[in-house]
């Protein structure tokens, strides 16, 4: 009979059940892989003057959001792998590539930052303030999107840097509804900080990972077929 003939593991529980194994364990690791950041983040008084340390306590996202998006490709690719191996390897592989990708882009949203925090005493009022913040604003997010899509694009692709900065950000105006999806994580994730507290965005942050790698796979494919296949 089907029924019988059915391998062990095949079944609609047994899917669940490790689809919940994998999303513990990733958490895991990327609460392991960030913790050097937030334990930092902890102890910062949410002050101006602390915003050099917070954009340091935000370096080691990068490379823990490359591992997330690579061990989330494999579960997709082979779900008898272990979660926690793929997690690592990805976390080696993609070090350099997420650390260049992700560094520039805090370095540039910290200047932002600054510049928002301090416009008005840098002597930008009046009639200018409201266009000057909004472009600020506009450019950060821009410059998110550009940061998670190229780290999204090289934990499946080895790219020169400035190739994989260009194909970063020529996605991100040319493929709007994928853009769009990342934006909608991006409002989710502030949304959650401002209503609930930082801690549920960690805790939520291994779901997160996965429904980015779910809305990033047209990105992939695109990019493979137009700057990869021969």
């Amino acid at each position: 009979m089907t029924d019988q003939a059915r391998s062990f593991g095949d079944g609609t529980l047994s899917r669940v059940a490790g689809r919940v194994y994998w999303l513990l364990v990733i958490e895991g690791m990327l609460l392991l892989t960030l913790s050097p950041g937030l334990v930092l983040a902890f102890w910062l008084a949410p002050d101006a003057s602390n915003l050099p340390l917070f954009a340091l306590a935000a370096v080691p996202v990068g490379p823990a959001l490359a591992a997330a998006f690579f061990a989330w490709r494999r579960f997709g690719e082979e779900r008898e792998s272990s979660p926690r191996t793929e997690f690592q390897r990805g976390y080696g592989l993609n070090l350099a590539d997420a650390l260049s990708a992700w560094v520039p882009a805090v370095a540039v949203l910290l200047v932002l930052a600054i510049n928002l925090t301090f416009q008005a005493s840098a002597g930008v009022g009046g009639s200018v303030a409201g266009p000057v913040a909004g472009l600020q604003v506009g450019l950060a997010v821009l410059v998110l999107l550009w940061a998670v899509r190229m780290l999204s694009v090289t934990s499946v692709f080895s790219f020169r840097w400035r190739d994989a900065a260009r194909i970063s950000l020529h996605t991100v105006l040319g493929r709007p509804l994928s853009t769009l999806a990342l934006l909608s994580y991006a409002v989710l994730v502030v949304g959650l900080t401002v209503v609930t507290f930082d801690a549920v965005v960690v805790l939520l942050a291994s779901v997160l990972t996965f429904a980015v790698v779910r809305s990033e796979a047209p990105v992939i494919g695109y990019v493979r077929e137009r700057f990869v296949a021969a």
